[in-house]
């Protein structure tokens, strides 16, 4: 089966470990972050699928910290530009949605 996607670092011995030989290689910086943004894209549409949303919010984490890591942001870092922003704007806890506008 081909892939050419981006995997966690354990797999390759996981499929030597059910008898088959995966076929890998290491990505430049620029694949890398493609596939890092490709790898997101691939969680947040199984979290929308809502089938097992905490193992599939668990993924997304997971890619956030790598996407973080690469950019050389900590998390304490986007942990405070989140808190920031909701001081200012608030957060979703009071489920408002926004049906229209109207220009004065």
């Amino acid at each position: 089966m081909n892939y050419h996607k981006l995997i966690r670092d354990k797999i390759p011995q996981i499929i030597k470990d059910d008898g088959s030989e995966p076929i890998t290689y290491v990505a430049d910086d620029a694949e890398y972050w493609a596939k890092l943004k490709d790898k997101l894209q691939e969680e947040v549409t199984e979290v929308l699928e809502d089938t097992n949303v905490i193992e599939e919010l668990a993924d997304t984490l997971e890619v956030i910290h790598a996407m973080l890591a690469f950019k050389k942001i900590t998390f304490d870092e986007l942990e405070q530009i989140r808190l920031n922003k909701k001081e200012k704007r608030g957060g979703f806890e009071n489920r408002i949605i926004l049906k229209e506008t109207i220009e004065k």
